[in-house]
């Protein structure tokens, strides 16, 4: 492969919108395994959050993705590859950034615990709102002289 075709590979996959109308590839292989990524993907995206028993699994497939996708880069950017063998790895770049992409953007995984930092950030302003009205707001009291 010559070096501006290995340069442009890399620029299409290091692009912004790159994964606009890509696919998730239908099975990968990582680490020397065989998954059914879009299957995976498509299982967890229907929900709409990640169970707490599925988050472990979602965030190491995550790990797992980022991994392989550097590997992928790397053989574009150094590898004894052909232009058909680069222009694969280009593909499965961005069908891992097209999962990649779809994984990161699921919505909270701990309900319970966003709830919670919710009503305690409503605690928070509610106690500063009674402060300020009863004139014990901390600030105020100490510009004054207090």
């Amino acid at each position: 492969m010559q070096p501006y075709e290995r340069k442009q590979l890399l620029e299409r996959v290091e692009r912004e919108g790159a994964t606009v109308g890509a696919e998730i590839p239908e099975t990968i292989e990582v680490q020397g395994e065989e998954i059914d990524l879009r299957t995976f993907v498509f299982e967890i995206k229907r929900r709409e959050t990640v169970p707490a028993g599925e988050r472990d699994r979602v965030e190491q497939a995550k790990r797992n993705l980022r991994r392989e996708r550097l590997e992928r880069v790397e053989r574009i950017e150094e590898g004894d590859i052909d232009r058909e063998e680069g222009e694969e790895l280009a593909r499965s770049v961005i069908g891992i950034d097209r999962a990649l992409n779809a994984l990161e953007s699921l919505g909270p995984t701990d309900l319970e615990r966003e709830q919670q930092a919710t009503e305690a950030a409503d605690r928070k302003r509610w106690m500063s709102f009674l402060k300020k009205a009863l004139g014990q707001d901390d600030d105020a009291s100490a510009r004054r002289g207090r």
